[in-house]
């Protein structure tokens, strides 16, 4: 999925008070929690939680659920980043082909001195030389790729906290 951020297309943000702040906080440390449990931590009732839970839902502040898997317990062993420089008429075509590839997690269109900076993991570096060989560097409009392998990860956060 490629987000599109403009004025044109923009959604007015939705009014949050602080008990739907609660809840997505509160979703954000167990995204299983149950209705039940969320209604005991904030003050209301399993229905009226349910209902802001799906009202967060369908504003799109809540985009989707996920489980968050640890990459050395499925043997994911290398993480990397790369800043991609792509020619401007290429870009959108570039994106879309990166965005889908698997071993992509994330992918940003930035200001500065590269277009495009994303982040992959791979099983190994045979994996990762693969993808840089037959994917990146055989991909037309793609001028310059710069890698930089992860040694240690003190943090990483999935969503945002309010």
């Amino acid at each position: 999925m490629v987000y599109k951020y403009s004025e044109l297309n923009e959604m007015p943000p939705m009014e949050i008070d602080d008990i739907d702040r609660k809840i997505i906080g509160l979703l954000h440390e167990n995204g299983r929690i149950s209705y039940t449990d969320l209604a005991k931590e904030v003050g209301l009732s399993r229905v009226a939680v349910q209902s802001r839970v799906n009202a967060l839902i369908e504003s799109g502040i809540i985009e989707r659920f996920t489980a968050v898997i640890n990459p050395a317990r499925v043997g994911i062993q290398i993480s990397a980043f790369f800043n991609v420089d792509v020619e401007p008429r290429h870009l959108h075509e570039v994106a879309e082909q990166l965005a889908a590839e698997t071993s992509v997690t994330s992918l940003y269109h930035m200001t500065g001195p590269s277009t495009l900076h994303m982040h992959g993991m791979f099983a190994n570096m045979k994996e990762m030389e693969d993808f840089m060989q037959n994917t990146l560097y055989s991909m037309p409009g793609i001028a310059r790729v710069e890698s930089q392998m992860l040694i240690k990860r003190y943090k990483s956060r999935m969503g945002m906290k309010l």
